[in-house]
């Protein structure tokens, strides 16, 4: 009995392990459409990988974080898919501090640069998001190794942060008020997310 518990431990791991392959596979596959607003691409990938990233947002797939790739799909689950899948809605940004744990948990082991280059930013934008400043100093030293374009786009998250202290976009959805400076800017064209 002992021995059937044993594998049957191993193949769950696997398959845990199988889960996060996926994972990265299919955003390696979308990377056309990473950054843009899509309608279609988002409600593929919220119904695809809804049931994971809430197993991931509950701590069931820590392990992961003992392997680059495994890194890398809880990366994407608390960073990118909220982005994706809850677009306007202040579920959004709900998964962002787990995110940035498992982003310093993963720089910490190396596995950043043990993963291609076009998907070491997955581990870089975690801090870029964030509404804290020494979140943003790291973003910048992190994208500094990545080069351009994406020391520009850390710089303008850092510099967002530096002027407001949060990122005014935002205020809407998280119920705070829009401050003068803040409506200006927008109005003008600043970041909109």
């Amino acid at each position: 009995m002992r021995a059937f518990a044993g594998s049957r431990a191993k193949r769950s791991k696997a398959d845990r392990h199988g889960a996060s392959k996926d994972v990265v596979a299919f955003w390696q596959a979308s990377s056309g459409r990473w950054f843009e607003k899509d309608v279609a691409f988002d409600a593929a990938f919220r119904e695809r990988f809804l049931d994971l990233h809430m197993a991931v947002a509950a701590r069931r797939h820590d392990d992961w974080i003992e392997t680059p790739e495994g890194a890398l799909a809880l990366l994407i689950l608390t960073d990118q898919f909220p982005c994706n899948a809850f677009r306007s809605a202040t579920y959004m940004y709900a998964t962002d501090p787990l995110s940035r744990h498992y982003a310093r948990q993963a720089i910490e082991t190396g596995h950043m640069e043990r993963v291609e280059p076009d998907l070491r930013l997955f581990f870089c934008l975690p801090f870029a998001h964030s509404e804290e400043m020494a979140d943003q100093e790291l973003s910048m030293r992190l994208n500094a190794g990545l080069g351009q374009p994406w020391l520009a786009h850390a710089k303008g998250h850092r510099d967002i942060i530096r002027r407001f202290g949060r990122f005014p976009h935002r205020n809407p959805m998280l119920g705070r008020t829009t401050t003068a400076e803040e409506e200006d800017y927008l109005k003008q064209g600043g970041f909109q997310g």
